[in-house]
């Protein structure tokens, strides 16, 4: 069964969220194997903001390469989308990536109204710019402004291998990013021992992970449904991203009592 998370155009599409809120601050470390190759965090800015004349969670997503990695293999990366806090659908998306010696900014605005998405790209010499206006679909998502959206679904009265879909926009493209619940687990992580909501989205054909079904996100089983785990299949190896701190939640975090 597909539900779909999109449907008629509604300037005021209203979205409960019980899940998080401003002041949220979530860090990772990244394994590649044994080694730990990065660092990640994902946080709601404290205040809100206001975009196109809407109230909006800042929220942003930050990499890292530490250690050796960083000799090799330099990353600084920010990802930020400007959240509408009825609809949780983004206003604007911003996109700065540092990988070596490429350079790339990257800024989306949303018209939820119109369905287009203006995109203004610079590259690391200043005359290097491009514009664009593309068409998007009602109810579409960026890919941090997705995240937070499924954590406000309810997964309570889903069934094994339901499919949730979801439109997103992303490098100039319109994609359809459908997510299996998996059901149940209790997984282990640096922050404790956490029962979670198993997500796999579908991944398309690349040269980068190993099929289809190479990610798997876990949430915390409560209200909060953070991101505590997401374990990836690569073609040159293994990638788990562990939650290891992590403050203002808006729920109490639903850790297994250990003996």
């Amino acid at each position: 069964m597909s539900l779909l998370a999109f449907g008629p155009s509604d300037s005021l599409r209203s979205i409960p969220n019980h899940s998080f809120t401003s002041g949220e601050v979530l860090q990772y470390k990244v394994h590649y194997g044994l080694i730990n190759a990065a660092e990640a965090t994902i946080e709601v800015s404290d205040d809100l903001h206001r975009i196109n004349e809407r109230p909006c969670y800042k929220a942003t997503v930050t990499g890292r390469t530490t250690g050796s990695f960083d000799f090799f293999l330099r990353i600084r990366d920010t990802w930020r989308s400007y959240i509408d806090t009825t609809s949780i659908l983004p206003q604007k998306f911003f996109r700065n990536i540092e990988e070596n010696h490429y350079r790339k900014k990257e800024t989306v605005d949303f018209d939820h109204i119109k369905d287009v998405a203006e995109v203004e790209k610079r590259g690391k010499d200043k005359d290097d710019v491009k514009r664009g206006t593309y068409k998007v679909p009602d109810n579409v998502q960026d890919l941090v402004s997705g995240f937070y959206y499924l954590r406000t679904l309810n997964y309570d009265q889903r069934r094994i291998g339901e499919v949730i879909r979801v439109q997103g926009f992303f490098d100039e493209d319109v994609f359809t990013m459908d997510v299996m619940y998996k059901g149940r687990e209790t997984v282990t992580t640096k922050a404790g021992t956490i029962r979670a909501i198993k997500l796999v989205p579908k991944m398309p054909s690349n040269k980068l992970f190993k099929g289809e079904n190479a990610i798997s996100v876990y949430l915390s089983d409560d209200r909060n449904k953070v991101p505590v785990l997401i374990q990836a299949e690569l073609f040159v190896g293994a990638v788990k991203v562990d939650m290891y701190k992590y403050r203002g939640l808006k729920n109490r975090l639903n850790l297994v009592a250990q003996n």
